[in-house]
């Protein structure tokens, strides 16, 4: 801890983290309970693009998880404020139940591409027309490129590979706007007022969760649930600040060593 300031906030990946689809990761709820007795902020921060902010909540309720809104951060909102920045009306490559989270944005005749999760949408003549968008000059906006994710039926393709593809066809680079990105991690400490040296993220996803966290400045946990495999601490460069079990374990080190 040399070097670092007192433990102000602690970030919380979701999906893999606390839970796995409509399953909880076992002893996550009383682990999060504990948490919020300590004196530190909490702040969930989360890349999934398969579902608006409200389903997501509601999710995590139904599975007796202790959280409001205010407190979820969503790749999802970094991408809505970013398309209000800019201007752009968008073609919005993301699963219908994503769309409530862009309510109010124009997207008649779109000037730019957004990529999130969209399995139902990532078809041949959906991509097409993005790729065709991006050649006559529409930016490309990832809303992040995980590679992939941990669905109760196994790994699955993330946004990633197609985000990928669409940059190899028409010869660009996209703008990401989740994690990994130090932007993600930074505008998400603003709202809880404290500085990176101050905060550790919990996470399933050793780039994307732990690596972003530490090049942003923050001590990063990596836990062996969710999309974790074996090996995935050695991955990164330098390694997880902590690589446990589970999301309790985490709890557990940080209440008895960070605070």
């Amino acid at each position: 801890m040399a070097g670092r300031r007192a433990l102000k906030a602690v970030l919380i990946d979701l999906s893999g983290t606390l839970h796995v689809e409509d399953t909880a990761v076992p002893g996550a709820q009383d682990a999060l309970h504990c948490l919020r007795q300590a004196s530190v902020s909490v702040k969930f921060v989360t890349n999934t693009t398969k579902e608006s902010k409200r389903n997501l909540l509601e999710r995590l309720q139904r599975l007796n998880f202790d959280l409001q809104e205010k407190e979820i951060f969503t790749s999802l909102s970094a991408a809505r404020s970013l398309l209000e920045q800019k201007q752009h009306r968008p073609l919005l490559l993301v699963e219908d139940s994503a769309l409530e989270d862009f309510t109010g944005i124009d997207t008649s005749h779109p000037n730019a591409v957004v990529v999130g999760l969209a399995p139902d949408h990532f078809n041949y003549q959906t991509l097409n027309r993005a790729f065709r968008m991006i050649l006559d000059g529409a930016p490309l906006i990832a809303i992040h490129k995980a590679r992939y994710y941990k669905r109760k039926d196994g790994l699955a393709l993330g946004p990633g590979p197609f985000v990928t593809g669409l940059e190899y066809a028409a010869e660009c680079k996209a703008t990401v706007v989740g994690k990994p990105e130090k932007t993600f991690f930074t505008q998400a400490l603003s709202e809880l007022g404290c500085s990176p040296s101050e905060a550790v993220m919990i996470g399933d996803d050793v780039r994307d969760d732990v690596g972003g966290a530490q090049n942003a400045g923050m001590l990063g946990i990596l836990v062996r649930t969710g999309k974790y495999r074996e090996g995935d601490e050695n991955k990164i460069s330098p390694p997880p600040h902590l690589t446990c079990d589970s999301f309790p374990d985490a709890v557990e080190h940080i209440l008895q060593n960070l605070l």
